[in-house]
């Protein structure tokens, strides 16, 4: 079965990589898919954020990236996707979540979505967080795949 695990991965997290290697384990096709939020104020373009994904998921032979703008449904249609996976870390997630997935199945009825718990060592994390503390001079490369921490210091000029 495929599936889609979306985000917009500003940058991508140990967190992330985490529910992508659990689902992976599971599932026969995972499409990691990076989108834009509209209420987001991004470091790295899309391109820069798939290429952190792909790097970070080159372990993983049933994981494909890809990017795409507009609705997550319109997505899952043009690829045939009837099941997203989606993270949550705690009951802020859950609300949040709940109500993307009941938007996507009055969409699309035929669209579900599963939440997986974030393993506990991660529950804090976010992409928000890291950038946080990256850019307050604070130790962030555990946080985050190591090429992304390559990027992160690229970004803030710290080669």
């Amino acid at each position: 079965m495929k599936v889609l695990y979306t985000g917009s991965f500003d940058p991508i997290t140990v967190g992330h990589m985490d529910i992508i290697n659990r689902i992976s384990r599971n599932f026969d096709e995972i499409v990691v898919t990076v989108f834009n939020n509209i209420d987001k104020k991004y470091w790295f373009d899309i391109e820069e954020r798939c290429e952190m994904v792909r790097q970070a998921t080159e372990h993983l032979n049933n994981v494909s990236v890809d990017y795409t703008e507009g609705l997550v449904v319109d997505y899952c249609e043009r690829n045939n996707i009837n099941l997203i996976v989606r993270g949550l870390r705690a009951v802020s997630d859950y609300e949040y979540e709940l109500a993307i997935s009941s938007i996507n199945k009055h969409l699309n009825k035929d669209l579900e979505t599963i939440f997986l718990v974030a393993s506990a060592e991660y529950s804090f994390l976010s992409s928000s967080m890291v950038k946080d503390v990256a850019e307050h001079g604070g130790a962030f490369e555990d946080l985050v795949p190591e090429y992304a921490a390559q990027e992160i210091h690229k970004k803030l000029g710290r080669n």
